[in-house]
């Protein structure tokens, strides 16, 4: 199995148009969630248009173009690529036409049947351009259609096909259309402004455009706007929710507010846990920038310890735990933090960071430290330890990659090169999420899947 993928998912339909823009400011909010490529895709007077590329949002897109795709609906996408799909056909939405007219599709999520379901597909004759699930779940929306007296009636039926996490936007020749999967694993929000009608990924993005936060998309709710109007179908929807607990540990911007759980009381709140199982005597407690910064403020608030910033970042390094080859994490490490003599030089630090995954990053952090003067550096994890990797769309490779699959905690200190070494306790998820009205998939720190994939879990 290869390496999945995390994306950011916007539409808007606006009967005043301006609908490109406005995407262009939610996708930039969304950039997080991924910068391999992007694309919005539009309608105007019932024709569809798109532009899509590698690269950034604010690289991509010009004034020119954005006039020019102008319309009355739009989506638009931003996608982290693995390493095995970096090519610009993958990159969304998607867009087709066919007998009833245009198709448009971004797609947030990762499905445990997309094999099974292109081999069927391609047996009755379909040709895939792309390696991406979405096209997958674009052609069987296309084929419902035909016997579908509309298209959110040919959503609903395709939807109950898939297996795994999306957060979906379909945007037909007159509606638009959004699914989230019955288990919630990515999220996906409401917004107005106006009369305009908005779909994002997280509540960051409808800040972005001065839009006022409705509601979440409950898992398996499909919603879609006609003439206007916002409609729902909830007859996918059930009791049984797993939103992915490490969008509030990582993936999420700080400023979202998914599920009802405000994001950076979430991360304040690990913090507060790690100082609770973790009491260390140290002299100040930083944070890895930037999902760590959070977490470190919530540990400082618990233990007394004072907080301070003990990185420069390069603001124009991206993440490195979303770069696609290992080798590039380890590189731009060194040119993406810069630590401050000043708040570490003989100092004991807690040093707290949004996870651990395969070691290597923490280990030249770590080194960062020592050579910039730290007397004692004590590495707390805000997030369990990862023991099993993910089939639902987070990054996370197989056991053989995964420190902790590998090393005793013991063994893992000694590696870093830290005096003390500590993660987040699995009973404590839960804790950090007070106000979600989601429970959590946390298969990737206990292997407790929700669905199972009889090939792979």
């Amino acid at each position: 199995m290869g390496l999945n993928e995390e994306c950011g998912v916007f539409a808007i339909y606006d009967s005043n148009g301006n609908c490109a823009r406005s995407t262009y400011y939610g996708l930039y909010a969304l950039q997080h969630r991924g910068q391999e490529d992007c694309g919005i895709a539009t309608i105007n007077n019932l024709e569809l248009s798109c532009h899509k590329g590698t690269g950034l949002v604010g690289e991509r897109f010009s004034e020119h173009i954005l006039t020019e795709l102008n319309g009355t609906m739009a989506i638009g996408h931003v996608r982290y690529g693995s390493a095995n799909s970096l090519h610009l056909e993958n990159a969304q939405p998607l867009t087709l036409t066919y007998i009833k007219g245009s198709l448009a599709v971004a797609h947030n999520g990762k499905l445990i049947n997309s094999a099974e379901l292109k081999r069927e597909y391609e047996y009755k004759g379909a040709v895939f351009h792309t390696t991406t699930d979405s096209e997958v779940i674009a052609y069987i929306i296309a084929q419902a259609r035909l016997h579908s007296g509309s298209a959110e009636a040919a959503v609903n039926q395709a939807v109950k096909r898939l297996k795994g996490a999306y957060s979906l936007v379909v945007m037909s020749s007159r509606k638009l259309i959004a699914a989230r999967d019955p288990w919630g694993f990515r999220p996906m929000c409401i917004g107005r402004k106006g009369d305009a009608i908005i779909f994002a990924s997280e509540s960051c993005a409808l800040d972005s455009i001065e839009a006022t936060f409705v509601r979440d998309i409950d898992p398996g709710e499909i919603v879609w706007v006609e003439n206007g109007q916002l409609f729902s179908n909830r007859e996918n929807c059930t009791n049984d929710t797993s939103l992915c607990i490490f969008e509030l540990l990582y993936f999420a911007r700080p400023d979202s507010v998914i599920d009802g759980q405000s994001v950076y009381d979430a991360r304040i709140n690990a913090g507060k846990c790690l100082a609770k199982d973790y009491p260390i005597n140290a002299d100040v407690v930083i944070g890895v920038p930037d999902s760590g910064l959070v977490a470190a403020k919530g540990y400082s608030i618990e233990s007394g310890i004072p907080y301070n910033d003990g990185f420069i970042k390069n603001r124009y390094i991206g993440r490195t735990f979303i770069k696609p080859a290992q080798s590039t994490r380890e590189e731009e490490v060194k040119i993406k933090l810069n630590p401050l003599r000043a708040t570490v030089n003989g100092k004991s630090v807690v040093m707290i960071d949004d996870s651990i995954v395969r070691g290597t990053t923490m280990i030249q952090i770590a080194r960062l430290l020592r050579e910039a003067g730290a007397k004692e550096i004590h590495v707390l994890s805000s997030a369990p330890k990862f023991i099993s990797q993910c089939f639902f769309g987070t990054d996370i490779p197989t056991k053989d990659n995964l420190f902790a699959c590998n090393y005793t905690t013991e063994e893992m200190r000694s590696i870093l090169g830290v005096d003390s070494l500590g993660f987040l306790n699995t009973k404590s998820l839960a804790a950090i999420a007070p106000d979600s009205k989601c429970s959590f998939c946390d298969a990737c720190f206990t292997e407790n899947y929700p669905m199972l994939h009889s090939n792979e879990t």
